[in-house]
């Protein structure tokens, strides 16, 4: 019989990311409905959170356990560089392609990142 090692952190992952969906649904809504020109601003804002986050997590919870510590070491430090890489990406096409407003991209992305922040806070306790 095989357990996941892993399942707890899978299972708050996705927690975080289902929260982090409803955060960007509900940021750009709100954007929506008062200036409608910034909502692509903010929505490439949490998007660069929230994609390059995604990946991380699944990258880092492919190996579980402790005859494979080698392989979630290596998994972690490679999900950041790929977390890393993609968001430089985001925000390259973000000022290069849209014309981006720094303030709205950058402040949606902050709130994206808190808001996961909070989410495992919350769902901890």
């Amino acid at each position: 019989m095989q357990s996941d090692v892993a399942k707890t952190g899978k299972v708050l992952a996705r927690k975080g990311i289902i929260v982090q969906i409803i955060v960007t649904f509900v940021l750009t809504i709100s954007v929506a409905l008062v200036h409608t020109n910034y909502v692509n601003m903010v929505l490439l804002g949490c998007l660069s959170f929230l994609i390059p986050h995604s990946v991380f997590a699944f990258w880092v919870f492919r190996y579980a356990g402790a005859t494979k510590n080698q392989l979630v070491v290596q998994s972690f430090s490679q999900g950041m560089k790929i977390k890393l890489f993609l968001t430089v990406i985001f925000f390259v096409i973000a000022f290069s392609q849209f014309n981006a407003h720094p303030l709205l991209l950058l402040g949606a992305y902050v709130i994206t990142m808190v808001s996961q922040w909070l989410a495992m806070y919350w769902i901890k306790q």
